[in-house]
């Protein structure tokens, strides 16, 4: 998205490892409004995305996701 000059707030992170308090930081610094994972995020990585406006998602897989923050993003 960078390289096309898009904003980050137009896509969603999507995250291999735990949703840390560190990459949602990171996700809330360049204005991403959405990061999904495939794990559980940390209790401190929940809070923070609460308390910044970022729609946290994690246990991604086949059958279904978890929303932790902001669900009013996620229609179905």
């Amino acid at each position: 998205m960078l390289h096309t000059g898009q904003s980050a707030a137009l896509g969603i992170i999507v995250l291999s490892s735990r949703i840390s308090i560190e990459l949602v930081q990171k996700a809330g610094m360049i204005g991403a409004t959405v990061i999904v994972g495939v794990s559980a995020p940390t209790a401190l990585a929940v809070r923070t995305a609460e308390s910044i406006g970022l729609t946290l998602v994690g246990i991604a897989r086949d059958d279904g996701f978890e929303v932790f923050t902001h669900p009013e993003r996620i229609t179905r």
